[in-house]
């Protein structure tokens, strides 16, 4: 499966003492990028748990760190869907800036009622939109 890949800036208030990302915040970046790829394939997650009453937790994070990114870096962060069940989904990211790996994490999202957090069934929209946006990438 091919790559989604969401820009993301580092400022000010993503930095520690030292002048780095603070490590906690590679997570901030990566669930951004993964909410902009489900709004790139159609996937609103106001809307889904509206119309569904469904929606997505994360349930498991894995996190390596590789080389640190400083304030005002540009970096890019990929989504890639690593492994599909019917109720979960194991998330594949990375945090790049240039060539340079910095960050790589394996992110387990659960689909749950929104009204008692039990684990339910992923919508079939949201994997038929995820199969096309999959396909056109």
């Amino acid at each position: 499966m091919n790559a989604f890949g969401f820009p993301v800036r580092v400022y000010w208030e993503d930095t520690d003492a030292g002048g780095v990302v603070f490590y906690a915040n590679y997570l901030k970046f990566f669930e951004r990028a993964r909410t902009e790829w489900l709004r790139a394939a159609g996937v609103g997650q106001q809307q889904l748990r509206e119309d569904t009453g469904a929606m997505f937790v994360v349930a498991e994070v894995s996190t390596r760190y590789l080389s640190a990114a400083k304030l005002d870096d540009m970096l890019h962060i990929t989504v890639r869907v690593e492994e599909q069940g019917a109720a979960s989904m194991v998330i594949a990211q990375e945090a790049w800036r240039g060539d340079t790996l910095l960050a790589q994490g394996r992110i387990r999202i659960g689909c749950v009622q929104a009204a008692s957090l039990k684990p339910c069934r992923i919508p079939k929209q949201v994997l038929a939109a995820l199969s096309v946006a999959d396909s056109a990438a």
